[in-house]
């Protein structure tokens, strides 16, 4: 398997296949580059209305860039509200934008999600299978520079939406937990994007 992943990485222009692999282990395999000041500028600059409709005045806490064996696959940004710290994450919204940099099949989304929080023993087989349909059937197929956002609601579960527009609400707090987990939980197999997205986080007082 890893003989045919470091083919698709050296592949000119990656092949249907490749993509399908890397959308599979988008979240399993990942390395990190941080992205460069210009582009965290940028992130600053265009927040979106649902980070201003949910946040009020957010904040840009930090930006991280997901790579794949050298395959750019997504530039992410975590918007919070002032006076958020780490301990207090999971208790406030936030907001979390994945901006694709490549053409992604909504399902395998899904379903990369659900295999990391099985991972991370975040819940039960039933409940991860209602889960990951539940993601299948809100999560649109995305091409390049499209954005998908998760909007964490305390206490309810998470709004997604699609370069603006909402695609609907998974109401359910632990499903919230398990998701934004991918990213920011200390068992995150992507450390280094997880530092870079809470970067910008003030400490503990």
């Amino acid at each position: 398997m890893w003989s045919s992943t470091r083919s698709c990485a050296a592949e000119p222009r990656p092949g249907r296949l490749c993509l399908k692999l890397a959308a599979a282990l988008t979240v399993l395999a990942p390395v990190l580059a941080q992205q460069p000041a210009t582009a965290r500028e940028a992130a600053a600059a265009t927040i979106s209305a649902e980070a201003r409709t949910y946040l009020g005045e957010p904040r840009l806490a930090g930006t991280g860039r997901l790579t794949w064996f050298g395959l750019h696959v997504y530039d992410a940004a975590l918007y919070l509200p002032g006076g958020v710290t780490p301990a207090t994450l999971g208790d406030s919204r936030f907001v979390l934008e994945l901006r694709y940099a490549r053409a992604l099949e909504g399902r395998a989304i899904a379903t990369a999600s659900r295999d990391e929080m099985a991972r991370m023993n975040l819940a039960d087989a039933a409940t991860l299978a209602r889960w990951t349909e539940q993601m299948a059937r809100l999560f649109p197929d995305v091409k390049r520079d499209q954005r998908l956002a998760g909007v964490n609601l305390p206490g309810r579960g998470v709004s997604f939406y699609f370069d603006g527009r909402p695609l609907g609400t998974i109401d359910d707090p632990a499903f919230a937990r398990a998701f934004f987990a991918i990213w920011l939980d200390e068992r995150t197999r992507a450390p280094q994007l997880r530092q870079a997205l809470l970067a910008g986080t003030p400490a503990r007082p």
